[in-house]
């Protein structure tokens, strides 16, 4: 079997890399940053993203992009979504057709508003229709890299490819299931951020538990919404890739997002708040291209909207939460 190359060294690639290390006889872990992946080459851990978890012997965390994706019959991309297009344009020369190439990317790119597996095409196909799947869940990352039980969705246009991930990703703690929807699994992934931002809010202004249920439950209606209306299956977003990943985005401690609503709820701007933190909060810069997104597609959406309002400083916590209560009464 041929090894597997990791795209992306924050706290999920660096997970992954431990996960799958049973799984290919070796990894190749792209780090961005030189002074971390020569860290993690030599003290076996990511003292940034993931500290205290030792990485597998056939893990090598690399800053050479062309070393990491040398002779690698599958690529797992990890990069930040405002990262894709930059090292797709890197990677394409060193890519082959045969190459399997999973993205685990979850964001929608500010401006084209295209998915990353799009964007991914859109790049890649100037040379050759690459082989594509997508990799979504309820997933923390250092939960993953300490072995605790999950369950994923792979998804792609070909039903084929997608059951080939499956049985080449799939442990003893880390089962897959195959989706041939590839839009419903990257817009539940993206727009759950942004839910968990307003559930932090109403985390941060104690507004309690039925507060939470409601916004769970109708964060999951507008992103149902709008998958729908760009051609996704409603089936999608009832299962891990949806519910599943919302549910523990919105409720777990370990969620940036939803710690990025607690302090907007305590009055701190976007900017000190991502300032003060190493990890990438997608749900932020995901927020605006959402809300373009239904703009779009005719679709409403009303929290995401709210959310676009409060980081766009429009708009206050508490008024926002005002606009969402106080709007025109409707069936469900």
């Amino acid at each position: 079997m041929s090894h597997l190359a990791i795209i992306g060294g924050g706290s999920w690639g660096t997970a992954l890399s431990i996960v799958l290390a049973s799984r290919f006889p070796r990894i190749r872990l792209w780090v961005y940053e030189a002074d971390l992946a020569e860290r993690m080459a030599r003290t076996r851990q990511n003292d940034i993203f993931l500290p205290g978890i030792a990485l597998p012997d056939n893990v090598d965390p690399v800053n050479d992009l062309e070393a990491a994706l040398r002779g690698a019959g599958t690529i797992l991309t990890v990069m930040p979504s405002h990262h894709v297009r930059r090292l797709a344009e890197a990677m394409l020369p060193m890519l082959r057709p045969e190459t399997i190439l999973v993205s685990a990317t979850k964001g929608i790119e500010n401006g084209t508003l295209l998915r990353v597996s799009e964007i991914l095409k859109q790049v890649i196909g100037r040379s050759f229709p690459p082989q594509l799947a997508v990799l979504s869940g309820p997933t923390f990352a250092r939960e993953v890299a300490v072995g605790h039980p999950t369950a994923v969705v792979v998804s792609s246009e070909n039903p084929s490819l997608a059951l080939q991930v499956q049985k080449a990703f799939s442990g003893p703690t880390f089962r897959l299931y195959t989706n041939h929807d590839p839009i419903g699994v990257e817009i539940g992934a993206a727009l759950k951020n942004v839910i968990a931002i307003a559930a932090g809010i109403c985390q941060g202004l104690s507004l309690g538990s039925n507060s939470q249920a409601a916004l769970i439950c109708r964060g999951l209606a507008e992103i149902t919404r709008l998958a729908v209306a760009m051609g996704g299956q409603t089936r999608t977003l009832a299962g891990l890739a949806g519910l599943g990943d919302l549910a523990l985005t919105c409720s777990g401690d370990l969620s940036r997002n939803r710690k990025v609503g607690i302090e907007l709820a305590a009055g701190k701007t976007p900017d000190e708040i991502l300032s003060s933190m190493r990890m990438v909060a997608e749900g932020v810069e995901t927020t605006h291209a959402a809300a373009a997104l239904g703009r779009s597609f005719a679709v409403n959406l009303p929290i995401t909207e709210q959310m676009e309002a409060i980081l766009a400083g429009r708009r206050s916590p508490r008024e926002a939460l005002k606009e969402l209560m106080e709007r025109g009464l409707k069936g469900e």
